[in-house]
């Protein structure tokens, strides 16, 4: 038994598909196959059922995973605490942000954290928030900016700020005549949203119900844009397409002239999400996590409202 079948049990586990698996390794497929059926044979248990085209972990194998993810988390840990055995702020930081957060907030805390630790650079990824909590249990990342709830095993989180929602829309749309809209004012409007899989698509539908995906003959179509950027739909937005919610960081009126697009907020109680920090119990570096969160505290995200608490520590059952 050796690190890399570990790796390659837990990439089928999660894929599901030699193929894929074999992928997210960069191994070969036969490479893969072969390494697994080398661990069953040693273990003498199967831990896969196989199929013509799909693959189903079994009960076994399950335990097996588990207990070979925290294996593979205490090896990174050591070799965490051998690299911050000096300077716990010299040596690359991964860091990973939902893709509804990183593009606005990058842009001041990576200059934040440059002057905090000039010899930390930075590994940025944007990605889903079940592919950042998988890449940061396996220690492919260090630390992740999510959006709350967030229950991960062994994990910690740390919320930062409270981000408002808006109403962005055409500036020659009729609703820009009421200073704040309610979510009933949105009725029977063509809404712009992100795919599923998006944790705000989900956030927006449980705040504004007037958003939520409706029958055909039920009013207006609410509009899915498949992919990761909202980006792409305040573009749709400023071209009279229709109207989206964003958060307020997101929604980028002054990219444009103000004959294209208009920012209305929400009637009080707005809906807000809140963001946060999250890390493994296990880090060895805790004043990294110090120096992040001060960064973030210090960018310039006018709209935002600072919520520093207490650190978390999810359940055992997550």
């Amino acid at each position: 038994m050796n690190l890399s079948e570990l790796r390659y049990v837990i990439a089928l586990a999660r894929e599901r598909h030699f193929g894929r698996a074999a992928a997210s390794c960069f191994v070969s497929q036969p490479t893969l196959s072969i390494a697994v059926k080398k661990l069953e044979k040693e273990l003498g248990i199967a831990l896969f059922e196989r199929a013509s085209h799909e693959v189903r972990i079994t009960p076994a194998g399950e335990r097996v995973v588990e207990k070979a993810q925290q294996a593979l988390e205490a090896v990174e840990s050591v070799r965490q605490v051998a690299r911050s055995e000096g300077d716990q702020l010299a040596g690359p930081l991964r860091i990973g942000a939902i893709f509804t957060i990183g593009p606005y907030l990058f842009p001041d805390l990576i200059p934040n954290l440059s002057e905090r630790a000039p010899e930390m650079p930075l590994i940025v990824e944007e990605n889903y928030t079940a592919v950042l909590a998988e890449k940061l249990k396996q220690g492919d990342l260090d630390v992740i900016v999510i959006s709350l709830p967030f229950d991960e095993p062994n994990i910690l989180t740390l919320p930062l700020y409270e981000e408002p929602f808006v109403i962005l829309l055409p500036a020659s749309h009729p609703l820009t005549a009421r200073n704040t809209l309610r979510s009933g004012n949105l009725e029977g409007e063509t809404i712009l949203m992100l795919g599923a899989g998006h944790c705000f698509r989900d956030q927006v539908i449980e705040a504004c119900p007037a958003c939520a995906p409706r029958a055909i003959g039920e009013g207006n179509p609410v509009y899915t844009a498949e992919g990761s950027s909202l980006e792409t739909i305040r573009h749709m937005v400023a071209s009279g397409m229709g109207l989206t919610v964003l958060p307020c960081t997101a929604a980028g009126a002054d990219r444009y002239s103000q004959r294209l697009l208009a920012i209305r907020r929400f009637t009080k109680p707005a809906p807000s999400r809140v963001v946060a920090l999250a890390w493994r119990a296990t880090f060895p570096r805790p004043r990294v996590i110090d120096v992040v969160k001060e960064a973030i505290a210090a960018s310039q995200l006018s709209c935002i409202r600072p919520r520093l608490r207490k650190t978390r520590k999810t359940s055992a059952a997550g």
